[in-house]
């Protein structure tokens, strides 16, 4: 990872739902890599419509974003979405074991180059969520929402993003676990060089790394360091 060089760039991106108000106007933007962003604003500023722009989930009225270097459009949405990674807000899981959930990203075509982890690498990962009294052939849909979110985050770092898209990741989790996520997603950052663009509500403390708040409001979006 390049520490000075932008991972993602937002070139004169205007962005606006049918019928609705423009979110976003000319947007340029430079995230750099290896970096941990907090995106922070008021209810209906954009925050999660920012990331969705990212991942390819929405879809800018004009400008272009580029990765790397590359304009998004030369990806194609399976891989792009496998290095740039997005965990919304609501878990989603489907109706089969904890372990065919985990392993359900390996099934797909467009990842069958990737090698599937074994028991012991899932039971490691999950211990490390404090998911440590979840077997692995536990129904994915019994389990509770706070435990689906930890379980969908698990699922996601096992593709080994570039990029780690949060939508309020923590909001169903008590204390204890909402840490452990933010730990895990700093230690990444810091580490492995991971960058991090975050969406949260809560108060946030960086312990590993020193991280860069996004600001968004009225439209305007702002890194303040």
């Amino acid at each position: 990872m390049d520490y000075n060089k932008p991972v993602i760039e937002f070139s004169d991106v205007t962005f606006s739902y049918a019928k609705g108000k423009v979110l976003f106007q000319d947007l340029t933007l430079k995230l750099i890599g290896g970096n941990f962003y907090l995106v922070r604003g008021p209810s209906g500023s954009g925050k999660s419509t920012l990331l969705r722009l990212i991942n390819r989930l929405e879809e800018p009225s004009r400008g272009h974003l580029m990765f790397e270097g590359r304009q998004l459009t030369a990806y194609s949405p399976p891989l792009l979405r496998r290095s740039i990674l997005y965990v919304q807000q609501t878990p989603t899981s489907v109706d089969t074991t904890v372990r065919e959930n985990l392993l359900l990203p390996f099934s797909f075509k467009n990842n069958r180059d990737l090698i599937p982890p074994d028991n012991d690498e899932l039971r490691s990962r999950l211990d490390k969520f404090l998911l440590n009294d979840i077997n692995l052939d536990t129904l994915a849909l019994t389990l509770s929402v706070g435990q689906l979110q930890r379980l969908c985050f698990v699922r996601g770092l096992l593709l080994n993003p570039k990029v780690l898209l949060l939508d309020e990741p923590t909001s169903a989790l008590d204390e204890e676990s909402a840490r452990i996520v933010e730990e895990t997603a700093e230690r990444l950052c810091a580490e492995s060089g991971l960058t991090v663009l975050m969406v949260s509500h809560r108060v946030f403390e960086s312990r590993f790394v020193k991280h860069k708040e996004i600001q968004i409001a009225n439209g305007r979006v702002e890194i303040l360091t």
